[in-house]
């Protein structure tokens, strides 16, 4: 009989840990999801001014006549007057396309008015290149070509803008992004600090996509890269 009742008290006093263990471990886990309840969700941004490394360029004029065998000679000899330019300036062979020209015979417009010539032919040659800044230079002395009787610019040339892109993404992606991560952490620990809290692991994070972006309409051959990452940390006391 006693043997029974100390074998009662031992399973009692067992039931009796085990509840109080539980019970302890439940109070940690509740203060555990507590402390996971609270974060704090935070950007980071990073901007940079890059030069665009790569242009193209269409050098466009209009050139009028009634004679085509005679305009052909007029087309053909100022793009060879272009094109000596732009080689002697330091663009190579390789960076230069002769586009074909586009003619309007006037006699077939309805619309044409005080007709001086019956054909208008406007003629492009392009400049593809890496030399950025050679080929902001160029732009400028485009008047020694008006010297020469060509009107470079002139008519609808809007139909062929100057195109500059960024193409080396790619390269400047990690260092960006590191540093977008960077400020995301320092907005945080100020949050963190003003709310007399500590900050915690990362909860969740997510990267922006980049963009490219003329800094402005004066000048589309300087870039803002952009991005920005948004990043969730914990909170602990």
């Amino acid at each position: 009989m006693e043997t029974n009742n100390k074998s009662l008290n031992q399973l009692g006093l067992f039931i009796m840990l085990g509840l109080v263990m539980l019970g302890c471990a439940l109070i940690l886990t509740v203060k555990t999801a507590k402390s996971y309840d609270r974060y704090v969700t935070v950007k980071g941004l990073c901007e940079k001014e890059m030069m665009a490394d790569k242009v193209i360029w269409p050098i466009v004029y209009k050139q009028g006549g009634n004679d085509l065998a005679s305009l052909y000679k007029t087309i053909n000899n100022k793009n060879n007057t272009i094109i000596d330019f732009l080689k002697a300036s330091g663009i190579t062979d390789e960076e230069i396309t002769l586009n074909a020209p586009t003619i309007m015979d006037t006699s077939t417009n309805t619309y044409a008015e005080n007709r001086e010539f019956r054909y208008i032919v406007t003629s492009v040659v392009t400049v593809c290149s890496e030399n950025v800044e050679l080929v902001v230079k160029l732009q400028t002395e485009q008047m020694r070509l008006f010297e020469k009787g060509i009107p470079v610019g002139t008519g609808d040339s809007w139909q062929y803008p100057v195109v500059y892109s960024f193409t080396k993404l790619n390269d400047v992606k990690p260092a960006m992004i590191e540093e977008a991560t960077l400020n995301a952490r320092q907005a945080a620990e100020k949050f963190a600090k003003d709310s007399k809290s500590k900050l915690g692991k990362i909860k969740t994070a997510t990267q922006g996509q980049f963009s490219v972006t003329d800094r402005d309409s004066n000048t589309p051959y300087i870039k803002n890269v952009r991005v920005v990452t948004n990043v969730v940390y914990y909170l602990k006391d």
